[in-house]
């Protein structure tokens, strides 16, 4: 079970980086980033339960904490771009990087400690 967490949790990285930085790149949001936000949302979400799992639930140190935090961002970030693209404001497409910039970095904090926390044990 642990194999397939962090193939999902690494697969959320991975997606979720491409949309990101390929949204920053292109300088507007387009559909194609929409799907990687949501498919690294996915895979963050399936992973992140195969961890509770294995770890006997939500522990409340700076890693679960910000790693709630992240999901929770995760998810209203995948919402929001669903919402600039179906309104198709030019002006909202264009910056919506910023906000995208910003929820992918509070998600590397509980990806980062994870991987500490992890390597320590």
């Amino acid at each position: 079970m642990l194999t397939f967490a962090i193939v999902f949790i690494t697969s959320a990285l991975i997606c979720y980086t491409i949309g990101v930085w390929s949204e920053k790149i292109a300088g507007i949001l387009k559909k194609w980033h929409l799907v990687f936000f949501w498919i690294g949302f996915c895979f963050d979400t399936l992973g992140t339960t195969l961890m509770g799992k294995i770890s006997g639930g939500l522990e409340f140190n700076v890693h679960g904490i910000t790693g709630i935090i992240a999901i929770l961002l995760m998810l209203f970030h995948a919402v929001w771009a669903t919402t600039v693209l179906v309104k198709n404001n030019e002006k909202s497409l264009k910056n919506f990087h910023k906000f995208s910039l910003f929820v992918w970095f509070m998600w590397l904090i509980p990806y980062l400690t994870g991987m500490m926390l992890n390597m320590v044990k």
